[in-house]
């Protein structure tokens, strides 16, 4: 039973010993392999590898993919008019030479990132301090990423004198150019008072027509008014002659009688109502002239 025992102790020992000494390096990964703090070996094609059991030799891995660094500081940048604007951009990089990554940078993703952030900011801070808000928001945009990217390049290359940081930077984009807090509102209140402005020209521009419209239309009234007045009175006109005329010729047929006609109209307007009265004399009396002429002559 303790012979069992001891072979079963044994082979834990070796599996572990064996568990110790292998390990796997994803195809997304480069696996840096170090002997007493000292970089031995890099690894970087997928797969299963050897190396000695601790604290002879560990491994650590760090991301072989294109990451994304997006800006997170707030702080405005100043521009050739001296304007307060807030640049929000991101930077895609890899790591390409693990080595000199861990030597000058550090042994992880992220003390690459903070280092990367610092400098994109600078170099940013320094390519925006020669051009007018104008320029940013135009198609020299482009220039400024194109102009970011090489900066930052230089810096992360050991171009300017310093070391090379084992990475790759890919490319440099701004996604949004604004006005800093302090100075947005008032540009919106600017903006508003403008658009007031304009709305309030508008509206009286529109009352003004209106009030055109008005009289144009008051005049055309008058005047249709007044040509259907002249024309109703020169018709009326028209038929009065032609009463008048017809008249004259029936009353110059039989001038007694149209006497004897005009009493008989007189005296029918004067009875307009049942309770009028009137007292005539009949010896002076025209009317009654007539029908004393009228009862004589039969």
């Amino acid at each position: 039973m303790n012979r069992v025992g001891f072979i079963a102790s044994s082979l834990l020992v070796v599996l572990a010993l064996l568990s110790s000494m292998l390990f796997v390096v994803d195809q997304r990964q480069f696996g840096v392999v170090y002997a007493l703090g000292q970089i031995k070996t890099v690894i970087t094609e997928p797969g299963l590898n050897f190396k000695l059991p601790p604290p002879f030799q560990n491994v650590r891995y760090i991301d072989k993919r294109l990451l994304t660094l997006d800006s997170t500081d707030t702080e405005p940048m100043l521009t050739a008019e001296k304007q307060r604007v807030v640049i929000d951009w991101y930077v895609r990089w890899r790591i390409s030479d693990p080595s000199e990554y861990i030597r000058n940078v550090g042994l992880d993703e992220s003390a690459g990132a903070m280092q990367l952030n610092r400098v994109v900011r600078n170099a940013f801070q320094e390519e925006v301090n020669k051009r007018t808000v104008r320029e940013l928001l135009s198609s020299k945009r482009d220039t400024l990423m194109a102009d970011v990217k090489d900066e930052v390049l230089k810096a992360v290359t050991g171009g300017s004198g310093g070391k090379h940081w084992g990475i790759d930077v890919v490319d440099v984009r701004i996604t949004r150019v604004d006005y800093a807090e302090t100075i947005t509102e008032s540009v919106y209140r600017r903006m508003e008072a403008e658009r007031k402005r304009v709305a309030n020209e508008l509206r009286s521009t529109g009352a003004a027509e209106g009030e055109k419209i008005r009289a144009e239309a008051d005049r055309q009234r008058e005047v249709t008014v007044a040509n259907a007045y002249r024309d109703a009175q020169i018709i009326k006109g028209e038929g009065d002659a032609t009463a008048a005329k017809t008249y004259a010729e029936a009353f110059g047929q039989d001038p007694q009688f149209a006497k004897f006609y005009r009493s008989l109209d007189a005296y029918k307007a004067s009875f307009a109502n049942k309770s009028d009265v009137m007292l005539v004399d009949p010896s002076s009396s025209d009317f009654f002239k007539s029908f004393r002429s009228s009862g004589s002559g039969n």
